[in-house]
């Protein structure tokens, strides 16, 4: 990690006088740590630390004549509890990676690993991202996983129109670096892919608008049968997702928003459809100071599977770049729910599951500086 730091420090220092002539570069980054305390409603009970989504990156936007600007960015995850990811190191590319070509007349496309128009599409109700709260903590869970940042992804979005909208549209090729025929001669497919090269990949469709105090976005995502994501590298069946999402100011001062989603999977034995759905708000009590909370629930096709997400927090900002906030978060589980409201964003707890028929609580003290 400190090699890899060091590298880029002076790699940056050489390259960002070169560059600086030609193309705006900008090094960024956040720095979210916590210090919570976990209780899984029986016998893990702890108190620790959390770097939550840390990162540095690196952007750069260069205009090549009047209607077209080409842009990059690297961007990494930083571990300021630990000091790295996790026990192989640290990989200079595990956040939103990519290069592209935007339009102000044709639209954006970009290649890379990023988050996926399905994945963005929570944005309105993102009140707890990243940190205990966080809604993907009942929206991603086991092989109804959608939130992702897929590999080797080709992405297209379409200018402005009707005074706020945008279309956008993905395909994530593959995962990893090459597409690799299962040969069931030599190498044993995993459990559910089939032998072959196709069948490998997801694809993205969403409308988002933006304008005034409205943001709203609804996206369908589906993975090949083949297709790799987080729930299982060598693919986990087919699945897919619907998800709308919507935001509205109803004064200067509260925020209020609402979720639904509903994901499918071709095993719907192993993988019971699963629906969620609930509401987030924010209200500014002053113009630094804001209190926050939300109620999701998760509706499982099985038998006594469902679970409640409930969180509150406060949070104030000490100016644009660095703020303080307390949360406190619980999920209700049923019979045969093991949730938590700390998995998702953070490092703390992370292998941490629920215990089902009980209820996790979390309490997390943040501090949250972007640079």
């Amino acid at each position: 990690m400190k090699k890899t730091l060091c590298a880029l420090a002076i790699g940056a220092t050489i390259l960002t006088p070169m560059m600086a002539s030609a193309a705006d570069v900008k090094i960024y980054g956040r720095a979210h740590v916590s210090l919570d305390y976990l209780d899984d409603g029986k016998d893990y009970n702890e108190v620790g630390l959390s770097s939550n989504s840390s990162r540095l990156g690196f952007k750069v936007d260069q205009k090549i004549n009047d209607d077209l600007n080409v842009f990059a960015q690297i961007e990494q995850e930083v571990n300021f509890a630990s000091g790295s990811q996790d026990s192989k190191g640290v990989d200079f590319s595990t956040r939103d990676t990519f290069v592209g070509l935007k339009s102000g007349t044709y639209g954006q496309a970009r290649v890379g690993r990023f988050d996926s128009p399905f994945k963005v599409a929570r944005g309105p109700v993102n009140f707890f991202g990243d940190m205990v709260g966080d809604v993907r903590n009942v929206t991603r869970v086991g092989n109804l996983k959608f939130d992702e940042r897929n590999e080797n992804t080709i992405e297209y979005k379409s200018p402005k129109f009707g005074g706020g909208f945008n279309v956008l549209a993905a395909i994530s090729m593959h995962s990893g670096t090459n597409i690799g025929r299962v040969d069931a001669t030599t190498t044993p497919p995993a459990e559910g892919v089939k032998e072959g090269k196709d069948d490998n990949k997801a694809y993205d469709l969403a409308l988002t608008y933006k304008e005034g105090p409205i943001d709203f976005a609804a996206a369908y995502e589906k993975y090949d049968e083949n297709a790799a994501n987080a729930a299982n590298a060598a693919g986990s069946a087919g699945r897919d997702a619907f998800r709308i999402a919507g935001a509205y100011k109803l004064t200067e001062a509260f925020n209020l928003g609402a979720l639904y989603q509903i994901a499918k999977h071709d095993n719907d034995t192993a993988n019971p459809d699963a629906q969620v759905f609930g509401v987030a708000g924010e209200y500014k009590v002053t113009p630094k100071t804001s209190v926050r909370g939300e109620y999701f629930y998760r509706d499982v096709d099985a038998d006594d599977a469902n679970a409640s997400l409930v969180g509150v927090g406060v949070e104030h900002k000490l100016d644009s770049t660095l703020r303080v906030y307390g949360n406190l978060a619980t999920v209700i589980n049923d019979k045969n729910s093991k949730l938590n409201p700390w998995k998702e964003g953070r490092s703390f707890g992370n292998g941490i599951s629920g215990v089902a028929d009980e209820n996790a609580t979390a309490l997390s003290l943040g501090l949250r500086y972007d640079f």
